[in-house]
């Protein structure tokens, strides 16, 4: 019986590194089937969606969504490799976990060797590789901090995925109104419409950047600077409003510490 063709994606933003890699992989496992290319993450992320491809060769820094914040979208669909030009630190980050990379300029031989173990993988289910990721994003903010000889800032979440029918929606953070807990589901509210996701409020609360979006009751986060007016109703309760919605949104009494001159 034969085995259906593997397929992949390469994302990177540099279009020589794109065509470096896929003649190398030509040359390490003829029979992949390239099936897409993308400059960035977020294109990435929309031609996986179409694509449905068994592998994704990531480049760490892109702009728009770097390679770890597309792979934290995409790592439990498709098997991830990401391509890197860190320093060791980084690598070390790498070789504790369960991630695959290839060190720039790409070497042939190990190359090869990554497409043996992919080809090993073919037919299972990707590797949780979340706690990784996660790990992954501090280790080299730290690395990036050491070098610039700054404190190293966090890595914060800076886009929602939702599924919209058959297809997928990139949201920026920024559009975000407000958060709200929707029984299974969280539902992120935007000037546009409404969409649901299966992001919990707590994962949500600590991806986000404390600075630009705060928990004001257990089933609400609302972006700092989208609130409107905040005002009481006639049970005392603090309601805020936010710029284009019509919904007042409850603050817990938790919470009322973050509008103190109420």
């Amino acid at each position: 019986m034969t085995q259906p063709i593997a397929t992949a994606i390469i994302a990177d933003d540099e279009e020589p590194m794109r065509d470096m890699l896929r003649k190398r992989l030509h040359e390490a496992w003829p029979e992949l089937d390239i099936v897409a290319e993308a400059a960035n993450g977020i294109e990435a992320i929309a031609l996986a969606g179409q694509h449905q491809p068994d592998i994704v060769f990531l480049d760490i820094r892109m702009p728009g969504l770097s390679g770890i914040e597309a792979a934290r979208m995409l790592f439990n669909r498709c098997h991830i490799v990401f391509i890197t030009a860190y320093d060791q630190y980084a690598i070390e980050a790498f070789e504790q976990g369960a991630l695959d990379y290839l060190l720039k300029p790409v070497n042939l031989d190990r190359l090869k060797t990554t497409c043996t173990r992919l080809q090993g993988r073919l037919g299972k289910s990707p590797n949780n590789i979340e706690r990784q990721l996660s790990q992954l994003l501090q280790q080299t903010g730290r690395s990036a901090g050491s070098t610039a000889g700054a404190a190293p800032q966090p890595e914060y979440l800076h886009w929602i995925q939702a599924q919209v029918g058959n297809s997928l929606r990139m949201i920026s953070t920024k559009e975000v109104l407000f958060f709200r807990a929707d029984e299974k589901y969280t539902r992120v509210q935007t000037a546009q419409g409404e969409f649901l996701i299966r992001k919990t409020l707590k994962e949500l609360e600590d991806e986000l950047d404390p600075n630009e979006f705060w928990r004001i009751h257990r089933s609400t986060l609302v972006r700092v600077d989208a609130i409107a007016e905040v005002t009481r109703d006639l049970r005392g309760r603090q309601m805020v409003r936010v710029r284009n919605s019509t919904e007042e949104l409850e603050v817990s009494r938790g919470n009322t510490h973050l509008f103190q001159q109420m």
